[in-house]
């Protein structure tokens, strides 16, 4: 009885735990993508300063999204480019600018 009653306590504390733990994951996942992004614009840029991109061409430019996170482009220009990524199994979602700065 008191076997089951420590089993018991214990899955109490750890299920919440890891719950938190898979959300953080998610979350590190979609950063990823919108840094991983933000090179393959930069990448883009290099080579037609003055072209827009867009999600698709982002492909060409060595940039694969992460299984279940979402990327989108806003604005692909290179003085306005606005990049989001969104997990679809929760946590936050982030943006990168075009000073490749990352906000949650």
């Amino acid at each position: 009885m008191i076997v089951i009653a420590i089993i018991g306590i214990l899955a109490a504390i750890a299920i919440p735990q890891f719950t938190a733990y898979r959300t953080r994951g998610y979350e590190s996942q979609a950063k990823a993508d919108a840094k991983n992004a933000y090179t393959a614009a930069q990448a883009f840029f290099s080579d037609s300063p003055a072209a827009t991109v867009t999600s698709a061409l982002l492909g060409s430019y060595g940039f694969k999204s992460t299984q279940n996170v979402t990327t989108t482009v806003a604005t692909g220009t290179q003085a306005g480019l606005s990049i989001t990524t969104t997990s679809t199994n929760g946590g936050r979602g982030f943006s990168v600018d075009s000073t490749g700065t990352i906000t949650p």
